[in-house]
């Protein structure tokens, strides 16, 4: 299990954050929640405000998961909350021999996924996978599980360490000081679990979470 920046090449947003704490108000949040064309393809405020494929986001970030699980031909990878599955279709670019699947829960973004990795895809929940013991050489979940209850969250820990036979990797909502606490809460719109990252490594110790992790803050 270690902490590293595996999306160090992923660019960095230009939105402004203060503006954006200001428009993410209860409501907004519960829309946001439901994972719908909304939170896809609506209002900026309740998500992407359009979500659509672009190469500079993927396409050096699967190239360093490539290189640093040392993945080959025959991979079996497996994405948690892959959205429309654009990471998916950047692994294949990267390597059309990698075995790779995708999951999320909203019926949307599977519904409205890119042709070219449909059948690569399917809508699912991490808290229950629905693969083999010891099935995927990697597991990847990004800015997803923490979008579970707390309870949910850990059974989503024990699932991913269940599917996987080797290497793992999540990002997740966390914070290291107040000011970071103060900012995250404020800019959350769709996690349920955030914790000090100390916690978070309790938390991983606490499920049998073995793989590697690192921290998203605004």
């Amino acid at each position: 299990m270690k902490e590293i920046n595996l999306l160090k090449n992923y660019p960095k947003t230009n939105r402004n954050l203060s503006q954006a704490s200001i428009e993410r108000t209860d409501e907004v949040r519960l829309i946001a929640r439901k994972f719908d064309k909304d939170f896809f393809d609506g209002e900026r405020k309740y998500g992407y405000g359009g979500y659509n494929y672009n190469p500079r986001f993927w396409t050096t970030v699967v190239k360093d998961f490539a290189e640093y699980y040392k993945l080959k031909d025959g991979s079996k990878i497996l994405d948690i909350g892959c959205g429309k599955g654009f990471m998916i279709y950047d692994f294949l670019q990267y390597n059309n021999k990698f075995i790779i699947k995708g999951i999320d829960i909203s019926n949307y973004a599977i519904g409205n996924c890119m042709n070219e990795v449909k059948d690569n895809l399917e809508v699912g929940n991490a808290n229950k996978l629905d693969f083999e013991d010891d099935y995927f050489d990697l597991v990847i979940s990004i800015n997803t599980i923490h979008n579970l209850e707390k309870d949910e969250c850990a059974k989503s820990l024990r699932e991913i360490e269940r599917v996987s036979k080797k290497d793992k990797f999540i990002i997740v909502d966390a914070y290291k000081n107040d000011e970071e606490r103060k900012r995250m809460f404020a800019w959350n719109l769709t996690a349920k679990t955030i914790l000090h990252v100390n916690e978070w490594k309790a938390f991983f110790r606490e499920n049998g979470y073995t793989g590697d992790y690192f921290w998203f803050t605004p």
